[in-house]
């Protein structure tokens, strides 16, 4: 490990040293981590890549339990233990056109690598209940793409919910159709889901679910799913996910 730093409130950015996996990451896989020094702790845990390249991998990871505590308290010089990279990623972005990222909290450290290998420059949303669940706007800006922020409590940027700072933004586009990207709570990405196909615009959405294995042996993260025929079927969020396109998506 090369780091283990707060980054606002309960929220901590974690940077490892990785030869083997940070080079292999795309956009929108994660990692599974094993949690050193807890064996009563047997499942790992998942975490996005935020950041990948030159040797290093970071995630972004909120303090929430047992696992992140401990995962806080770790110095620097400790090693982990982790399974990656996991998981369908998202695509390339559409160079005809216009991405737009909308994120939910910490869910933008799965948008940073679209953001940062996309062929063009878009814009943005990241919602939370407060200020302090905002993330990472200062690190988009710096690689030249306008960020909006929503709270809901109205202490940063926009009052209200994300989704209605993107329907203001849609309402007003000129140009090239938009490309959707979006990470987040379940209730975020159906909203995302529900705009997309009703304006018949793309979005890929990166769902989550508790997992145990990671690797699609265990059935614990599955999602219901439309197959080629239309068909009700069941996806494994670790590995046919956790991305898909929303119209694959059959929620509940």
């Amino acid at each position: 490990m090369v780091s283990n730093t707060p980054v606002e409130g309960d929220y901590f950015l974690l940077e490892l040293a990785s030869r083997v996996v940070a080079p292999l990451v795309q956009p929108g896989q994660f990692v599974h981590v094993r949690i050193p020094g807890r064996n009563d702790l047997v499942l790992r845990r998942p975490f996005s890549v935020f950041r990948a390249g030159d040797g290093l991998l970071s995630i972004l990871y909120k303090r929430v339990g047992e696992g992140t505590q401990s995962l806080s308290e770790l110095p620097a010089d400790a090693a982990l233990d982790i399974l990656g990279p996991l998981g369908r990623g998202f695509p390339p972005v559409n160079p005809e056109k216009l991405p737009v990222l909308v994120a939910g909290g910490y869910g933008m450290a799965a948008l940073y690598l679209v953001a940062e290998r996309a062929p063009k420059k878009g814009v943005v949303m990241v919602g939370g209940a407060t200020g302090k669940d905002i993330l990472c706007v200062a690190d988009f800006e710096r690689i030249g793409w306008e960020v909006r922020v929503a709270t809901e409590d109205g202490s940063r940027g926009t009052r209200g919910r994300v989704t209605e700072v993107m329907d203001a933004y849609v309402a007003g586009m000129e140009g090239a159709a938009p490309e959707f990207f979006a990470c987040g709570p379940m209730g975020m990405l159906k909203a995302v889901a529900e705009r997309a196909i009703g304006g018949s615009w793309t979005a890929w959405i990166s769902l989550d679910r508790n997992m145990g294995c990671g690797v699609g042996a265990c059935l614990a993260c599955v999602q219901k799913v439309r197959d080629e025929s239309d068909g009700p079927t069941w996806a494994r969020i670790c590995k046919e996910g956790p991305v898909f396109e929303c119209r694959e998506v059959i929620w509940e």
